[in-house]
């Protein structure tokens, strides 16, 4: 056995090796995928090298727009007029540039990019394409609106410039729906862009955020437009072409607010005949009262809220936070008044209107009395303001007739100083000031013709409380589930002029639950740092600054259930009360009252719950201004966390 061991060790030990074959290196498994490598990184290079012309022409595009827009902000049509000339013969070139990379829209992941800059082309020729349409409607009636430009109406007074043209107006149609048709094509090519393919950013430049704000402003001036045009399409029979039209211009007392802005203290009655406009007679609010041939018993609102008043009466018709309401409210008692004319509609302005003119317009005197934007160190206030309180409010030994037709003076005036000059001078500003003012809701109106009401309602002038089935569509807000919304009103029932020295702020603190629905802990601070004004009858003081009785409005989504509520306190007696709970005008209304007093502050907390449901994990709120307030502070809180602080100045929606 160990020999057969031994032998059989002998053998392997001893077999002779057989040369070892050498394999060949698997170059196929390496030298394939680099060649297909290099021929898609040569593709690529063929199909990007076009991708530099594309950059330089972006670029060359850019700069175009930018020299129009400055043209614009300039006010000069005609220069306007050139650089958007300029800037469509650079977006063709652009376009050119564009085509060569089409190619590569189908490959993956960088095709999207590639089909979001096709979309962004084709959106820029449709809003150069609404801007020219916009010019070819501007340029007919440049001198009216105060741009520089050629112009058909720089002959004769500023009235008969006015009634050409909105005799022209009617012209504007045709461009206003060609306008519509381009912007309707800017925002679908815009929607297919999605900024969440984008990084948030490439090094220390911002990209995805820009390209959200981008798409968000030039949605907002395309909902602008489109909210716009039946205003824009209604206008010439709004301003008496063909037929002549009476207005009463309501004068609202900021300082004493009410729920549309303001107490009503003067009128004024105007006829426009197209265009002009005839003041046929002003007067104080009272006048009117005083005419009435009926009596009209206290609502709950005058009896609960009010001091001492157990009538309702003219100047205390703005009860509703919705103007076109309150209007009819109006209208119902200012037909019982001796010799009131047939109207057909109804435009209010505030005193922050006013101020704004006298601002571009300059001061002006009447009664002896110097009207201007200058602030008085008496109220920290302008002089416009403090004049009017002194000539209207402060107490005299003798019959006052007619104490706040002065209005109606100031207003003819302010009128007239407009008309009576070129109007390059003052009439771009003018009706830019305006645009501002109604968007910041210091002007409203109601119009009797459903065609004019409902294109006020489009461009939000008409001051309604938005609700499902009567409400202008503002931006992108759709009453529904989705939506959030938040509207607080407060009115001064007999605190003297106090609003003029009380800020308010406003914190929105949402807690999203787990089933969707969310709860909402409202705070409402009020703070009047002045000290008290000489109120006493005996000593003629001008009482502005006194004790703030404030009755509080929460509108907010319908079927909204109050969880607890503090700060409200009884307006009978002071003594602490939980908020009343109503439904009213679509929305559920959390009602209650506070004093705010000279030197101090007051404060209403609010705890509630809303059937407000979110099916892409998003939150929507839509928050809407109360007329005639200016610079409240409003912060919101989501998930606790602070997401927005802002001055409240308009409407304002908020997606989170």
């Amino acid at each position: 056995m160990k020999e057969e061991l031994k032998k059989i060790d002998l053998d392997i030990n001893t077999k002779p090796q057989e040369p070892m074959e050498k394999k060949p290196f698997p170059w196929k498994f390496i030298l394939f995928p680099i060649a297909g490598l290099i021929l898609v990184v040569l593709l690529l290079a063929i199909l990007l090298f076009p991708l530099k012309g594309v950059i330089a022409k972006v670029q060359d595009v850019a700069r175009s727009g930018k020299s129009a827009a400055q043209s614009l902000k300039n006010q000069d049509l005609t220069a306007t007029k050139e650089e958007l000339k300029n800037t469509r013969k650079q977006l063709e070139q652009l376009k050119n540039e564009y085509n060569k990379v089409l190619g590569l829209r189908f490959v993956p992941i960088l095709g999207g990019y590639i089909s979001d800059g096709e979309h962004a082309v084709n959106a820029a020729f449709a809003g150069l394409s609404a801007a020219d349409k916009a010019i070819e409607a501007l340029e007919p009636n440049a001198d009216l609106l105060g741009l520089k430009g050629k112009s058909r109406f720089v002959e004769g007074t500023a009235d008969d410039r006015i009634q050409t043209a909105v005799k022209t107006m009617n012209a504007l149609v045709p461009k206003v729906n060609e306008m519509a048709t381009y912007v309707d094509t800017l925002r679908k090519e815009l929607e297919f862009i999605d900024p969440n393919r984008y990084p948030t950013k490439i090094g220390k430049i911002v990209v995805r955020e820009r390209l959200v704000n981008a798409k968000e402003v030039i949605e907002n001036a395309a909902n602008l437009f489109v909210n716009a045009q039946p205003l824009l399409v209604n206008l010439p029979k709004m301003l008496g072409e063909p037929n002549e039209k009476r207005y009463l211009i309501l004068f609202q007392n900021d300082k004493e607010l009410r729920a549309t802005g303001g107490f009503i203290t003067a009128y004024a009655q105007f006829r426009l005949v197209r265009g002009k406009a005839i003041l046929e007679k002003a007067d104080d609010i009272y006048a009117l009262d005083n005419a009435k041939r009926k009596t009209f018993p206290a609502p709950r609102e005058i009896l609960t809220f009010h001091k001492n008043v157990y009538n309702l009466n003219i100047r205390d018709a703005n009860l509703s936070p919705d103007f076109k309401v309150s209007m009819l409210q109006f209208e119902e008692l200012y037909n019982t008044v001796a010799g009131s004319e047939k109207i057909d509609g109804i435009w209010a302005v505030d005193t922050h209107v006013l101020v704004e003119a006298l601002k571009i317009l300059g001061s002006m005197n009447i009664a002896g009395r110097e009207f201007s934007a200058e602030i008085d160190k008496r109220c920290d206030c302008p002089k416009a303001v403090y004049e009017l309180e002194d000539y209207a409010t402060r107490p005299v030994g003798y019959v006052r007739e007619a104490r706040k037709d002065i209005i109606g003076i100031l207003l003819q005036g302010l009128l007239q100083k407009a008309l009576g000059v070129s109007p390059s001078q003052y009439w771009g500003k003018l009706f830019q000031m305006l645009l501002a003012e109604i968007s910041q809701k210091h002007v409203l109106a109601y119009f009797h013709d459903e065609n004019a009401q409902k294109a006020s309602e489009s461009f939000n002038m008409a001051g309604r409380i938005m609700t499902a089935t009567d409400s202008a569509t503002l931006l992108s807000y759709k009453e529904g589930s989705e939506w959030d919304y938040l509207h607080i009103n407060n009115s001064n029932m007999a605190g003297a002029k106090a609003n003029m020295f009380t800020s308010q702020k406003y914190t929105k603190e949402v807690t999203v639950n787990g089933d969707g629905t969310v709860t909402t802990k409202l705070t409402m601070e009020y703070k009047n740092p002045y000290p008290g004004s000489d109120c006493g009858l005996e000593s003629g003081g001008l009482c502005l600054n006194a004790p703030l009785r404030n009755w509080i409005r929460v509108y907010v989504p319908a079927g909204s259930k109050l969880v607890d509520s503090k700060g409200a306190i009884s307006p009978k007696d002071g003594k602490p009360v939980p908020l009343d709970t109503y439904e009213s005008l679509s929305k559920t209304v959390f009602e209650g009252f506070l004093i705010v007093n000279p030197l101090g502050t007051a404060r209403i907390d609010i705890t509630y719950s809303s059937p407000v449901k979110s099916s892409d994990g998003k939150y929507r709120l839509l928050l809407q201004k109360q007329p005639g307030t200016d610079g409240d502070e409003v912060i919101i809180r989501l998930g606790g966390k602070e997401k927005k602080k802002f001055t409240f100045l308009s409407d304002t929606e908020l997606t989170l």
